[in-house]
């Protein structure tokens, strides 16, 4: 308990304890898959140097339409991601591996 009186819980601790509900798991395992994919658009809008802005003036969109990509609210389409790839200078790979990778 801290000072206010509030018992804190960990993540970690939390994550332990949900994981084992296969509902929760089956979601968690879900959603992680395309934080990965949220996750590498950014890393590659940042390591290009570049703001939401600039990088929809490069694909000729607007700001918004990157931001709902990088907020994970959209599903994009392999040419989106194939345009986003160039626009910032990267080349969009995919592969398959076996599932206990």
């Amino acid at each position: 308990m801290n000072e206010a009186g509030y018992c804190r819980t960990r993540i970690k601790d939390l994550k332990s304890r949900f994981v084992k509900d296969p509902k929760f798991r089956k979601e968690y395992e879900r959603v992680n898959k395309e934080y990965l994919l949220v996750d590498a658009l950014m890393q590659a809008r940042t390591k290009a140097k570049l703001t939401q802005a600039e990088l929809a003036q490069r694909l000729g969109t607007i700001r918004s339409t990157i931001a709902r990509l990088e907020g994970g609210r959209v599903s994009p389409s392999f040419t989106t991601l194939h345009r986003y790839a160039e626009a910032t200078g990267t080349r969009l790979t995919i592969s398959f591996v076996p599932k206990d990778c």
